[in-house]
This record gives structure tokens, C-alpha cells and sequence, in this order.
């Protein structure tokens, strides 16, 4: 009796942890989504633009929709300086940022007015280096271009690492269908989870 005791406690705790881990991440789903609608576009100091992958120089599908947001925000004046970020991928000899510079450049944005911080792999990466660059160039505001369902996670990041930001998602997305939009905000719940156990500890 004391075994099936024993084993009973054990399993109500594997239960009620794992029915915790369902609701967290089932609250984190939907703020996710609700902070997806929001759009706080406003004049700033710059844009930063977070990557989103690149082949061998050619930025991917969502990294173009981005760009090209931010590439707008930049023609209606609302910012006068671009910031692209991502570094090197593995598979790649050129960094993220190389990559959207080329871009912007067959835009014709004015290469004075494009900076790139190249160091970074991920999202709070972006930001920390962001940071030194705004910092040096003595701009106080940033809005902050990436995918809806990215922007709650981009945010928090921001805050983080001290850049005031704005959150400016694109109006439109790569993630057009359900499965796309699913597996991304899946991928987004988790990450997002991981990092709060990280800020939870302190980890930078």
C-alpha cells in the first residue's frame, strides 16, 4: 500500500505539472496572438529590422517582407536610418545583414543611411547589438520590423537590452497558411517560454 501510495503522489505530481506546462503555454499562445494586432508606428530615430535567414546572399521570402516594410517606413520619413541585423550563419558565407544590404541597395535606399550588426544569431542578440550601434550613433528610438506573431517575443527583447522601442510588424506575412501560421506560433510559444526561465535566472 505504501508503494501504490507513493506511486499514486508521484503520478499526481507528473499530472500537475504537466497539465501547469499546458496552461502556460497555452496562455503564452494566446498573448502572442492578442500582441500580433498591435501597431505602434510612430516617427523614430531608426528602423531595426530583425533577420530571418538568407541564402548565400539572398535574403529568404520572410527576411524580403521585411525589408520591404521597413524600406516603407524609411520613404514616408518616418525613420531616416535602417538598421539590418543577422550574422553568420553556418551554411552561409555571407552575413544576414550583408544579405539586406544588397537588398536595400537594388532599392536604392542611400548606403549612408543602411548601418549593420552583423554579430547576432538570435533575437536578443539582435537587440544587444542594435544597442551599441544606436548608442554610438546617438539615436534614443527604434521601430522594431518583424513577422506579427514574432513581435510580443522582439518586444520583451527590446526592453531587455535597454533599445526603446516600437513595435512595427508587417502587414503582411509569409506564414499565409494555417499550417504555417501554427508551426510558427508553436515554435514562437516555446521560445518564448524559454526565454522568460532564462530572464527568470538572469541570463544574458
Amino acid at each position: 500500500m505504501i508503494v501504490k501510495g507513493s506511486a499514486r503522489r508521484v503520478l499526481i505530481v507528473l499530472l500537475s505539472a504537466v497539465l501547469l506546462l499546458l496552461l502556460t503555454a497555452t496562455l503564452t499562445a494566446v498573448s502572442i496572438v492578442r500582441y500580433a494586432r498591435a501597431d505602434e508606428t510612430r516617427a523614430a530615430d531608426c528602423v531595426i529590422v530583425l533577420g530571418a535567414g538568407t541564402w548565400e546572399g539572398t535574403v529568404s521570402p520572410v527576411f524580403e517582407e521585411r525589408l520591404r516594410h521597413a524600406a516603407e517606413l524609411y520613404r514616408s520619413g518616418l525613420a531616416p536610418k535602417i538598421i539590418l541585423t543577422g550574422g553568420l550563419d553556418p551554411a552561409n558565407t555571407i552575413t544576414d545583414a550583408e544579405a539586406a544590404r544588397r537588398w536595400t541597395e537594388r532599392e536604392g535606399i542611400p548606403a549612408e543611411d543602411v548601418l549593420l550588426e552583423d554579430k547576432s544569431r538570435y533575437t536578443h542578440e539582435n537587440f544587444l547589438y542594435a544597442k551599441e550601434i544606436m548608442d554610438r550613433e546617438g539615436f534614443a528610438s527604434a521601430l522594431v520590423v518583424s513577422d506579427p506573431l514574432h513581435m510580443k517575443r522582439a518586444m520583451l527583447c527590446a526592453r531587455d537590452f535597454g533599445v526603446t522601442g516600437y513595435s512595427s510588424p508587417t502587414p503582411t506575412s509569409m506564414y499565409r497558411s494555417t499550417g504555417a501560421r501554427a508551426k510558427f506560433l508553436l515554435r514562437e510559444t516555446g521560445c518564448m517560454m524559454v526565454y522568460r526561465v532564462w530572464r527568470l535566472f538572469g541570463v544574458r
